[in-house]
């Protein structure tokens, strides 16, 4: 028995925005408040996660909001010639300030406006409580990351922008493209690929996958959203439009045949399936998509 039309239709249905723009809005606030350590300095503010790439759903609740620095960056120049490695090292000195100094200057920003029974440190970010007008937030500090692909002088240069962060516990680099990813995103979604089904259809997956939670036919560590939007993310355009039934079938038939080995996370910067921390296993990916085949 397939899943009907009228179904998979409503599971296509955004969640709401309002309250995750005003957790956004009042963290910047925070941060540029007189009396900020952090006041000042060149920072952007951007959402990430499934708010910003509107995919969210009406069971997501906690907003990623992106605290990134750029007037320290950390980088990559592996890429680069021998030569135009000499010219970055001759171009750029060591920071004073680092990663450490900005995760405390934002704490301090966040717990002196909201109160520290508000703010509470994790171990990626800050969990910051939401009230009647805001959704919960976490909070990343980051700094920017450059991984270069040409280097000349401080004016001439080509990199692609990420973001770097460590873990609270391990003091673990992580590296991510949240812009790209956004990007992407929206290019996959454009009239001349998918022609909005794209997102939509991430938003259909993720509410039968809280199904199957909810019916207890998988756990909820096996597939979290960001995965799955990567996972539809690398399947053809030629799957997506016609109805639901058709998108919804075509799309878990084509990746239940798949081979994984090859698929590129949405920033198309990392691998999406591996043993890191941050990549998915396939024998989850294969298991989700056999479960969603089969949902009823």
């Amino acid at each position: 028995m397939v899943l009907s039309e009228a179904q998979l239709q409503t599971w296509s249905n955004k969640g709401t925005v309002t309250k995750s723009i005003n957790a956004h809005e009042s963290i910047r606030t925070a941060l540029m408040a007189d009396d900020s350590p952090v006041k000042g300095r060149n920072i952007d503010f951007y959402l990430q996660g499934s708010y910003k790439n509107d995919t969210n759903v009406r069971k997501d609740s906690d907003v990623d909001v992106v605290v990134q620095l750029n007037d320290v960056f950390y980088h990559d120049i592996s890429n680069l010639s021998a030569e135009q490695q000499a010219l970055f090292k001759a171009s750029y000195s060591g920071a004073t300030y680092n990663y450490w100094d900005f995760r405390a200057d934002v704490l301090k920003a966040l717990t002196d406006y909201f109160g520290s029974d508000k703010v509470k440190a994790g171990n990626k970010s800050f969990k910051l409580t939401g009230d009647s007008n805001r959704v919960n937030a976490d909070v990343v500090p980051c700094l920017q990351f450059r991984k270069y692909k040409r280097f000349l002088n401080s004016t001439d240069q080509d990199f692609v922008e990420g973001m770097l962060f460590f873990t609270q516990s391990e003091k673990r680099e992580i590296i991510n493209y949240p812009k790209i990813h956004y990007k992407n995103g929206c290019r996959k979604n454009s009239p001349e690929q998918t022609t909005g089904w794209f997102k939509e259809t991430v938003r259909v997956l993720k509410n039968a996958r809280s199904k199957l939670v909810d019916d207890c036919k998988i756990s909820a560590n096996i597939s979290p959203s960001y995965f799955i939007e990567c996972l539809t993310y690398n399947v053809p355009n030629s799957k997506f439009g016609k109805n639901w039934q058709s998108t919804y079938y075509s799309v878990l038939n084509w990746l239940a045949e798949a081979d994984f080995t090859n698929f590129v996370s949405q920033n198309e910067q990392t691998w999406l399936f591996g043993d890191t921390p941050e990549q998915w296993r396939v024998k989850n990916a294969q298991t989700l998509v056999k479960e969603l085949l089969e949902l009823e």
